[in-house]
Formats: C-alpha cells, structure tokens, sequence
C-alpha cells in the first residue's frame, strides 16, 4: 500500500469512525434519556414482559442478515447484482420468518403463561420485515464508508420514537409503548437511510453469486445465531423459572452498560472490518489496525464501564428512583464483563476480515458449548448467580477469540494482554477512588457531582502522569481531525 493510499484510508477510517461515534451517542443519548423516563412512568413488570418479546425478535433477526451483509462488505469486488441478489433473498426470508412467529406466538405465550404476549409478539415482530429492507442498505453504507447517512437516519428515528413512547406510556398503554417505540424506531431510520443512499435493488437475481456469498456467510450467520440465542437464553430461562420483575431487574443491570458498549463498541466495530477488508491482503497491516484497536478500545471502554460500575447506586437512585435499587449489582457484574469486549471483537473482526469465517465459526461453536455447560450449572441458583457466571465466561471468551491470531497475525494474547493492561490498571484505580466516595454521607445527586469529575480527573492525571500510549494517540487524532476541519474551511 503506498503512502497516498494508506493516508486515504487513513482519512476515511477517521471521519467514518467520528461520524459512527456522533451516531451512536446521539441515538444512544436520547434513548438513554427516554429510558429513564419510561422506567419512572411504568412498572419494573411491564419490562419484564416486553423484554420476552425483544429477546425473541433479536433472535428471529439474526435470519435477516443471514451473514450475507458481511459477505457483501467483505467480498472485493461486489457490485449490483450482489447486492440485489442479497435484497431479494434478505426480503423472501423475513416474509417467511414473520408468518412463522405469527403462528408461534400463542404456543410462546402459553409456555410463559402471559397471555398478552401474543398481540406484542405479533405486531412486534414486524420488525423483521422492516429490517430487510434496511439490512443491505447498511451493508453498502459499511462498504463504502459513508457513516454519515447512519447519523441522520439513526437520529430521526430516535427522535419520534422518544416522543410517541413517551406520550404513550404517560396515556398508560404500559407494554404497547415500549413495542410502539421500536417499531417507529426501525421504520423511521430505515425510510431516512432509503432516501438519503443511492443504491436502489435492480430487478436481477443470481444463484451462483449468491451461493457465493452464503459460501462465507452461512458461517457468520451460525456463529451469530449461537451468540445471539447464548446471549439470550439467560433472559428467556430468568422469565421462565422466576418472576417478570426478577427478569426486569436483570434486564435493566445489562442494558445500562449495554448503552456505553453499543456506542464504542459497534462503531469501533462497524468501520473496522471494511477498511480491514480493504487491506486483507496485507497481513502487517491487518496486525497493526488490530493492535490498535485493542489498545484503544480499552483505554476508552474500560474507565467509562469501571466508572459506571462505582456510580451505579447513587445512579439508578437518582436516574430510575429507589424501586430500581435491585439491579444494581447485575449493573457492576455487567460491567466488568463487559469491558473485555473491545478485545474480542478486534480479535474476530481481524478474522472475518481475512475471509477465515470457517475459523469464526469454529470459535463461536467451542465457546458456546462452554457457556452453554456454565448455564446449565447455574440457572438454578438464581439471576444473580447467573449474572456472575457471564463474567467469569467473558474471560475465557477472550481467551479464546485470541488464539488464532497467534498464527494469522503473530499477535498472541499476551500481546494483547500487555496492550491492555495499562487501561485496565488504571482504570481500576479510578474505581477505588470513586467508589470510596459514595461514603462521604451526600445525597445521591450530591454523590454523583462528585463522583463523575473527580473520576474523569484521576483517569486524565494517571495517563498523563504514567504516559498511557494510547492517551497521546488519541490526542494527535483530536489535532489531526482540528487541522483537517480547519484545511476544510479554508479551501471552502
């Protein structure tokens, strides 16, 4: 690759990355905020119900891509007989999916004993159709890099779904609300993203090149399917064994964190792999976007989820009000757990990257029978144990997503151990200092002013003082982002 072309993708990684980072904060902000006033306006059951029915419509979805978005972005040269032929299928499939959970959703309501959950599951469920839609427009936005039409599609939608949840759930339509604001959600960006991207499906289909495509992507769509249901299965068996609050508890202690985790995660994520795959053949170059990755995702991830973790009483307190108050140890256990997520993903996406689904595959299989071993150890001794049993099995996730890059990359895992260390130190000391806090006999609200910037203060000092690499990095991207903006305006 020469100079020229690696500062090009250089500068597209960069601007696609600023522009998913403004995407995902600005989507997950206003859900985050919207959150919090649903959890005020509705009982912890109603989330517990509804929370059913996500978890069955997150797994039907992983169908809809079936692995074939990421063949689109991984494939070199696909053009628009790929795309249409993936669009065409992508549509058959959710049509066929939804009349499935149609005639499902009586048998799944009888099983929990929520009669209810029959007309949500329905209409919930029609997601999967807007998703098809949307599913290869993503796919070319990723190829091409223009994370720019995902902000305004993302944040329309955001937006009027914030403001019919919210004026549904005040009319007291409790469940309707929650379901009501992922259908607009979905619908809304899905119709701002058509508009704004070129691409348009042509009337063509071709099996040759779609057995191409599902050559790579059925792999990816196992391993997703395994992930997903694994990732799942906890809510699904918490909703089965014990109550709708206990679920709804556990429920609100992942998706917390969870908000932190989309937003660095998936966008780390999503602008990865198609400049990796751009550069596939390049196994230095590869190796060193990896090792990047590792070490950035962990100097962010890991202060912004310890630093959750040590605020989180005064937090759910002050954000969701005291009848919250139990899910408070899922939110520390979830995320420590999280935060060795940044590892895995590099990790794989440098796999997917190289065209290795066969190994991806592989991996996801041995994990989840591990996890699968875990959870039917622990699903009897309560959410809690079984919250705590995710952390321990983040770790050998790690571990394990790891070890073929020992080969494809010569970067093993005590290279990236090493990598991530120093965040991971430091990190922890800004727990202990602001966990202690919370004892100084303040007001919740109080607890947190403190809380926050004494925080952020000791992180900031500590990778000043012990010269994190990672905290120099990224301030040469602040300037190198500054100057680009200022060149911009003055050529305009």
């Amino acid at each position: 690759m020469t100079d020229e072309s690696h500062s090009n993708t250089r500068g597209k990684a960069l601007s696609g990355l600023m522009w998913r980072f403004l995407e995902r904060f600005g989507a997950q902000g206003v859900t985050f905020v919207v959150s919090i006033i649903l959890a005020r306006l509705l009982d912890p059951e109603v989330y517990g119900v509804v929370a059913i029915v996500t978890v069955v419509t997150a797994i039907l979805n992983v169908f809809v891509d079936s692995g074939l978005g990421n063949a689109l972005i991984q494939k070199k040269d696909a053009d628009d007989l790929d795309f249409s032929t993936v669009f065409f299928f992508n549509m058959a499939m959710c049509a066929a999916l939804y009349l499935l959970v149609f005639a499902a959703a009586p048998l799944i309501a009888r099983i929990y004993g929520m009669p209810e959950l029959t007309a949500l599951i329905r209409v919930m469920s029609l997601i999967l159709i807007i998703s098809g839609v949307k599913n290869v427009q993503q796919a070319y936005v990723s190829r091409h890099l223009l994370f720019k039409r995902f902000f305004f599609a993302t944040l329309g939608g955001t937006l009027g779904a914030a403001v019919l949840g919210i004026w549904m759930a005040y009319r007291g339509m409790g469940a309707w609300a929650l379901v009501a604001q992922g259908l607009f959600n979905a619908a809304t960006d899905t119709l701002i993203l058509w508009l704004t991207v070129k691409w348009r499906p042509k009337r063509m289909f071709s099996w040759e090149r779609f057995r191409g495509l599902f050559s790579f992507g059925w792999k990816l769509l196992a391993s997703q399917l395994i992930e997903t249901v694994y990732n799942n299965l906890r809510q699904l068996i918490i909703g089965k064994l014990y109550t709708a609050e206990s679920l709804a508890f556990y429920n609100r202690g992942y998706m917390l964190p969870n908000v932190f985790v989309v937003n660095v995660n998936s966008s780390i994520d999503s602008v990865l792999l198609p400049v990796m795959s751009g550069v596939q053949d390049e196994v230095e170059s590869v190796k060193a976007m990896t090792r990047r990755s590792v070490k950035l995702s962990s100097y962010v991830m890991w202060p912004l989820l310890l630093g959750l973790a040590a605020c989180s009483r005064p937090l759910v307190t002050v954000l969701l009000t005291a009848k919250w108050l139990p899910c408070v140890p899922y939110v520390i256990i979830f995320c420590v757990s999280y935060a060795f997520l940044p590892v895995q993903t590099a990790n794989l996406n440098a796999i997917k990257a190289l065209g290795r689904s066969d190994i991806y595959l592989r991996l996801e299989t041995i994990k989840k029978l591990i996890g699968f071993a875990i959870l039917l150890a622990t699903m009897w001794f309560g959410p809690l144990v079984m919250a705590a049993s995710n952390l321990f099995f983040s770790v050998v996730n790690m571990v394990i997503n790891a070890w073929p890059n020992r080969k494809l990359l010569g970067y093993s895992f005590r290279q990236q151990a090493a990598d991530m260390l120093p965040s991971a130190l430091l990190a922890g000391l800004m727990f202990a200092a602001v966990w202690c806090l919370q004892y100084l006999g303040l007001s919740p609200a109080m607890t947190l002013l403190v809380q926050i910037p004494a925080g952020a203060a000791v992180y900031v000092l500590g990778s000043a003082l012990f010269r994190i690499e990672s905290f120099g990095y990224l301030l040469g991207l602040v300037r190198e982002l500054l100057t680009r903006r200022r060149r911009g305006r003055t050529q305009a």
